[in-house]
């Protein structure tokens, strides 16, 4: 399978992750980052999913290897020189909550030595994000690939700021149908309210996470139905407000409508990446459906596979047709706002 002929497509960067879940358990240099995440997500409910992405000459090829093995084509993925910098280290210390600082300290509070790669570990900086110029590792439009013949819909993970600008516009250009985007909460601040105007206008679905949007208002965040609509009056069809474990609202700007979906109810051990996983699936399953219901719904089954277990492979290893039962349970709890 080359990336050319998929019908979906995830882009996203490519981590190998140092993270102690919630629970307290340590998962020590496994395949991450928002794009293999979500790229497992599609890849739940379509076979033909491809992930674009830039990562380090000295990424691991075993961990792009685990990607090909999990049938999400890795062909349109470029290796580039730059800093490796493709560590990265996270502590959850609940399923809400979690730290990317100070990795020494929360081993020691697990009983386990501080691994050699995150000595002298550093945190990326924020800033880096919303950035006016892309830096090694921001995804651009020349990297598309030239052949995109097939392809019926592209999600763009939590990414640099230019990246988020310039690549819907050139995606919609390339025809493509369906254009999905998380933003990175670097960027939803005051400040970049027009260029967050900019980045919603013209998708077809923006997915961020309620607990991130509450830094854009000033005076307090209003409802949660207020804040979707704002985002939808920037130019977006459909707005998802992600909540976790309290499921997610689901707005659809041109029939003015809301509902709100719960949560599978499952007891999570893992939450590490199920916002991607989430948005992956919703893709598809918009997709597949015309639906945004259905899509959420499809995406809240996916993310609550994926938290039972760890890594992205935890997922597609679910048995079959529990995804579809899962689905099937949950519709019926779907309700109108």
């Amino acid at each position: 399978m080359t990336a050319s002929w998929c019908a979906y497509a995830i882009v996203g960067d490519l981590t190998q992750d140092f993270y102690i879940s919630h629970a307290g358990k340590a998962h020590l240099g496994v395949l991450g980052g928002h794009g293999s995440y979500a790229a497992v997500g599609a890849r739940l409910w379509s076979d033909s999913v491809a992930l674009l992405a830039r990562v380090e000459t000295a990424y691991p090829q075993s961990l792009l290897d685990a990607l090909d093995s999990m049938q999400v084509s890795t062909a349109a993925i470029r290796r580039v020189d730059a800093p490796s910098s493709f560590v990265r280290f996270f502590a959850y210390t609940s399923p809400n909550e979690r730290t990317l600082e100070n990795p020494a300290a929360h081993f020691r509070r697990i009983g386990l030595e501080l691994p050699k790669p995150l000595v002298n570990y550093q945190a990326p900086r924020a800033d880096r994000e919303f950035a006016a110029s892309l830096g090694p590792l921001g995804y651009r439009p020349e990297d598309l690939p030239l052949n995109m013949n097939g392809l019926r819909g592209v999600h763009l993970t939590p990414a640099e700021f230019g990246t988020h600008v310039l690549l819907p516009d050139q995606l919609r250009q390339r025809k493509v149908p369906l254009v999905t985007l998380d933003p990175s909460p670097a960027y939803l601040l005051p400040a970049h309210l027009e260029d967050i105007r900019t980045i919603v206008h013209g998708l077809d679905a923006f997915l961020p996470s309620l607990e991130d949007t509450q830094a854009l208002f000033l005076q307090g965040p209003p409802d949660p139905r207020e804040i979707a609509e704002t985002f939808g009056d920037m130019g977006c069809r459909i707005v998802i407000l992600k909540q976790g474990e309290r499921g997610q609202l689901v707005w659809d700007a041109g029939a003015r409508r809301a509902w709100s979906i719960p949560a599978y109810p499952v007891q999570a051990s893992d939450v590490h990446g199920a916002g991607d996983v989430y948005s992956g699936a919703f893709l598809v399953g918009l997709d597949q459906t015309g639906d945004p219901v259905e899509a959420a719904l499809m995406g809240a089954v996916a993310a609550s596979l994926a938290v039972e277990g760890s890594g992205p492979r935890y997922l597609l290893d679910s048995l079959p047709g529990l995804a579809q039962a899962r689905l099937e349970a949950l519709r019926p709890a779907v309700r109108t706002l």
